[in-house]
């Protein structure tokens, strides 16, 4: 689910992710739920959805379980997560079409929605405009476009208390406690929900509203 790395990620990496990223996640299958509802508010019965951050392939499979005609184009720069993605969502192939890249390499579209889960806190901040008006540029007119990441107050001290609170609810051993708070602050691209909301905004989205909240997580529901 990242789309904007320095490295791919790891083939062992890659291997386990279906394993670990729902307990790292509050309502992890709540928010795919959440998601794809909003999306088939919009979407017709046959839609085609982009995904960007597709590598692991879970709301992929998710999405795909929920609605049996849409197709989608996962984009993601990791080799080795779209390899688990063919795997997590090995059913629905027919139905998928992955990408390996940015969002410069996802197919133009139209797309009659669009999803970003758990991706953006990886795309750092000089980034994150260009790709969300490029998500936005790809989609048709009035087509949902639904996003969650890590997402918190970034004044101190509640940066700190907040990237304190993610890494407990990761349950992370003590000892490198100090070491993951620090790599969360520096290696993340965090930005707090009022920033968030105002980037949607700029890059286009209308009616931009929070449809999801889990700790040190948020996800919006926008519209082209």
């Amino acid at each position: 689910m990242r789309t904007d790395s320095p490295q791919p990620f790891e083939a062992d990496h890659a291997r386990s992710y279906a394993d670990r990223t729902p307990s790292l996640v509050p309502g992890f299958a709540d928010l795919h739920r959440m998601t794809s509802m909003l999306l088939a508010e919009h979407v017709p019965p046959k839609g085609r959805v982009l995904v960007l951050g597709a590598g692991g392939g879970l709301e992929l499979r998710a999405l795909a379980d929920d609605h049996p005609h849409w197709t989608f184009d996962g984009v993601d720069p990791s080799a080795d997560m779209l390899r688990a993605a063919q795997q997590i969502a090995g059913p629905h192939s027919a139905r998928i079409h992955l990408h390996q890249g940015y969002i410069d390499t996802a197919p133009e579209g139209p797309f009659d929605g669009g999803v970003c889960l758990l991706t953006l806190h990886f795309v750092p901040r000089e980034h994150r405009l260009h790709t969300l008006r490029e998500i936005h540029r790809r989609l048709a007119p009035g087509a949902p476009f639904a996003v969650a990441h890590i997402s918190f107050p970034q004044a101190e001290p509640y940066r700190s208390i907040w990237a304190a609170r993610h890494v407990a609810f990761a349950g992370m051993d003590k000892a490198r406690t100090n070491d993951a708070i620090a790599a969360i602050k520096t290696r993340l691209s965090i930005l707090s929900p009022e920033e968030d909301e105002v980037m949607l905004r700029e890059a286009g989205f209308t009616d931009v509203s929070l449809f999801y909240a889990g700790l040190s997580f948020r996800g919006w529901i926008g519209y082209a």
